[in-house]
């Protein structure tokens, strides 16, 4: 008998990824993934991974030098604002080590130019509208309420990449056998 309970087993910590409960519906987190930037006794702030927008983000930046780049929401906060994570490390000034390959924020003009630069960097860098963020105790509660399981088998260059239409699936399958059952759940109930 394979035990289907949603249970969190594992503490955040900066550079995990939070999957989302199969059936937690919300409009920014439903079947997410979300990459957890930082996460400290004043909180937490990370963005979610599968929420494409119909948006290329040259729309948005005409000096944008990437034609049809995908960009993301990256959770309620702050959606007027523009955030990213990638891979260029120290080419980037003032960029925060997330994870190992994986970085938050710097300089946005030098980007830009890594960009120019060659095209194909594109692959080493995502973008966001806003980010999700949650207070010490609020995360703390949410998994105690099993709405997330915490997880660290997912690597820099799974999260850095955009051409998986089905993340939160893959992410699931990665976590063993009840997992990838869960991650077959329609999602409203009635459909089964």
């Amino acid at each position: 008998m394979v035990d289907l309970s949603f249970k969190n087993s594992r503490f955040p910590k900066k550079g995990c990824i939070l999957l989302s409960d199969p059936f937690l519906n919300d409009n920014y987190f439903t079947r997410s993934v979300v990459i957890l930037c930082d996460f400290s006794n004043e909180g937490s702030f990370g963005f979610v991974l599968t929420n494409y927008l119909d948006v290329d983000l040259a729309s948005l930046d005409p000096t944008f030098p990437v034609k049809n780049a995908k960009i993301s929401v990256g959770g309620p906060v702050e959606t007027e604002h523009l955030f990213y994570i990638h891979q260029f490390g120290s080419l980037v000034d003032e960029s925060i080590e997330i994870l190992d390959n994986l970085y938050f924020g710097g300089n946005y003009s030098q980007i830009q130019t890594l960009l120019n630069e060659n095209k194909e960097n594109h692959k080493r860098v995502r973008f966001f509208l806003g980010y999700s963020g949650w207070g010490y105790s609020q995360l703390i509660e949410e998994l105690k309420e099993n709405s997330w399981i915490v997880v660290n088998n997912i690597t820099s260059q799974e999260i850095i990449e955009t051409e998986r239409e089905d993340f939160w699936e893959y992410c699931m399958e990665k976590q063993g056998k009840r997992y990838k059952i869960m991650s077959k759940f329609p999602k409203n109930p009635n459909e089964n």
